[in-house]
């Protein structure tokens, strides 16, 4: 079945990586991309499933925006891309439910992060 991520992070380098490695395990997908929050705020899209999530952006940060975006999209799951594991970083997401996956982007990292929104 065909679901719809947007990848949002600052990095298209990270964006690639994570199109290709989600592209390779389910090619069905329709993957979007932000470069920033405030261009994944602006999306025309009214159907998202999943959202990927960098934590440090310029502008408002990766939690800030999953809160934001939530309202518009109370049945997506977001998951945190972030090299900041700071327990307060921690404590932050599991207050609000979000699940977050360490950087550098590898493998791993986004088949976990795929096993949680397939899950």
């Amino acid at each position: 079945m065909s679901k719809t991520i947007m990848i949002i992070d600052d990095s298209r380098v990270s964006r690639m990586m994570i199109k290709a490695m989600i592209a390779s395990k389910h090619a069905d997908w329709v993957v979007i991309e932000a470069g920033s929050g405030d261009e994944a705020l602006t999306t025309d899209e009214t159907s998202i499933d999943f959202f990927s999530v960098d934590l440090n952006m310029p502008g408002i940060d990766g939690i800030e925006l999953i809160e934001k975006l939530r309202p518009r999209f109370p049945e997506a799951k977001a998951a945190l891309m972030t090299a900041n594991i700071q327990d307060a970083i921690k404590q932050r997401c599991a207050s609000l439910d979000i699940q977050n996956f360490n950087k550098p982007i590898t493998e791993e990292s986004v088949a976990a992060m795929l096993e949680y929104f397939n899950g």
